[in-house]
């Protein structure tokens, strides 16, 4: 046991130390071995330093604990700790693929102001919780790769952009009856839509729709949602922009798929860059609120922008897909293929350049994108290069999320009513009807004046997709393998948001 514990140790003193371990194999990755960034002088300090998140409030031992990877502890919420409308969490390590826990997670509740000139970029300034303003909730998972900067990152600071973002719409948000205007003030001030006082005096267009009703025609109405939408997506694009420019002062290693749920103003938006999933489970019926991400459901966006921009792939690599790879002795034979404007399949004949391997290539959890790569959305990445070559990865992946919307007021929600939000270690192994079941199930069961049922359902889930540790490794209850991979879950009821007000 003390081996054990020394190991984990200096695993800890070098994270914190600046050194992130890079170059653990993660199913995301085909990683070579021995990647990891030295711990000399001139290496960089960590952005942040490495832990689990903040609402665990785990003492050293606990931290050190977690990261066993043959007893796999589920790191739950402490009885009498309270999150935001009674949610549930639990997380567990991976069975051995990274050294650490690269899963992180984060729940807020802040409030949306206008910015202030003292606050203009208030991007790390906590939230000063005098209660005003308009209240946003913010539950985040970000699966992390090929080390955890970038998940540890986005975790502290993706629901700050965020609320800074609608900040800056925070009088649109206030007057929710009136449509946003489609062009603001010239002077910079957001709180006044632009003026109309010069528009008489413009000489006259003889073609100019006079008609003031044709005219309002012409004009498309965007809804306060799609705002929030907008909102949402350019927090992300900035949050990735960020992790690249503090690049240049800190050890941010990696990248992490992000999937966020953001309660304002009566609506949940669920945003995913990655294959994260959440569903929402409503009188035990399964509402889906994300897509997932990979090169087999990104292959034709993929494979359009190598065919656009063929020097991207380095002259390794081939936009068009193959049923498997093509010898050279059947140059000129026809052969299966399918490139960016096919969903089917075709024949044509094969040549010289057909010899490159796939941009996208395997099936399933193997499908990879330059044979590296196992998902297509996400944060970080920037350094990520094809394996012994000078070809980068990263123009082929997106930082921008899906977002989904789900109106809570709309909809009557009992206690058994919730959303889970889990890394793809959740969902590798069950389907969304197991889960619902699993959930459904297991809250009918529990008193509903518990706060702690939530946490418990998440530990269940999360139980259940982990599995027992037998001569075999990590089996389900029919023998399957279990999840190997880290696991994050958030339970949220959605009737939380009632009960808080």
């Amino acid at each position: 046991m003390p081996i054990m514990m020394n190991k984990v140790k200096n695993a800890m003193s070098n994270l914190v130390g600046g050194m992130m371990p890079h170059g653990h194999h993660h199913h995301h990755h085909n990683h070579h071995p021995g990647g990891g960034q030295p711990c000399g002088p001139d290496s960089l300090p960590p952005r942040f330093p490495y832990g689990r998140p903040d609402f665990l409030d785990l003492s050293p031992e606990l931290l050190q604990y977690s990261t066993e990877h043959a007893s796999r502890p589920v790191l739950t919420l402490k009885r009498g700790s309270r999150l935001p409308w009674q949610t549930g969490y639990a997380e567990v390590i991976n069975a051995g693929k990274s050294m650490l826990n690269e899963d992180q997670a984060s729940c807020e509740k802040v409030f949306v102001r206008k910015p202030t000139g003292k606050h203009r970029n208030s991007t790390l300034l906590e939230d000063n919780g005098d209660g005003t303003g308009i209240p946003l909730h913010f539950w985040g998972v970000f699966d992390g790769h090929a080390g955890s900067g970038a998940a540890i990152m986005a975790s502290k600071l993706l629901h700050r952009l965020i609320r800074d973002r609608l900040g800056e719409i925070c009088h649109l948000l206030e007057n929710p009856s009136s449509a946003p205007p489609i062009c603001l003030a010239k002077n910079g001030s957001p709180y006044q839509a632009e003026s109309k006082k010069g528009a008489d005096k413009e000489p006259e267009d003889p073609d100019a729709v006079s008609d003031s009703t044709v005219r309002f025609h012409m004009e498309k109405v965007v809804s306060l949602e799609s705002l929030v939408m907008g909102v949402i997506e350019t927090a992300f694009k900035q949050m990735d922009d960020l992790i690249e420019k503090e690049k240049a002062s800190y050890a941010i290693s990696g990248g992490c798929c992000a999937l966020a749920a953001i309660h304002l103003m009566g609506k949940l938006y669920v945003a995913n860059a990655g294959d994260s999933r959440a569903i929402i489970i409503r009188n035990n019926e399964v509402i889906p609120m994300t897509n997932e991400f990979t090169p087999e459901s990104e292959r034709q966006r993929l494979q359009y922008l190598g065919f656009l921009r063929p020097e991207l792939l380095g002259n390794e690599f081939t936009h068009i897909e193959f049923p498997r790879r093509i010898q050279h002795s059947e140059l000129g034979k026809k052969m299966l293929y399918r490139d960016h404007t096919m969903t089917g399949w075709a024949y044509k004949t094969i040549v010289e350049d057909d010899l490159k391997f796939p941009l996208i290539y395997g099936e399933g959890k193997k499908a990879r994108v330059m044979a590296t790569i196992g998902v297509t959305r996400g944060l970080g990445d920037h350094d990520l290069k094809v394996y012994n070559s000078n070809i980068y990865i990263k123009p082929f992946l997106s930082c921008v999320p899906e977002v989904k919307v789900y109106n809570l007021d709309e909809n009557k929600h009992g206690p058994d009513d919730v959303l889970v939000m889990g890394t793809d270690g959740l969902w590798d192994v069950t389907t969304d009807k197991e889960v619902a079941d699993a959930v459904s199930a297991y809250l009918s069961c529990c008193d509903p004046s518990d706060p702690m049922r939530y946490t418990l359902a998440a530990q269940d889930l999360l139980m259940r997709s982990r599995g027992v540790l037998k001569e075999r490794g990590w089996r389900l209850p029919n023998e399957k393998l279990g999840s190997g991979d880290d696991i994050t879950v958030f339970v949220v009821p959605l009737a939380g948001h009632e009960s808080e007000t």
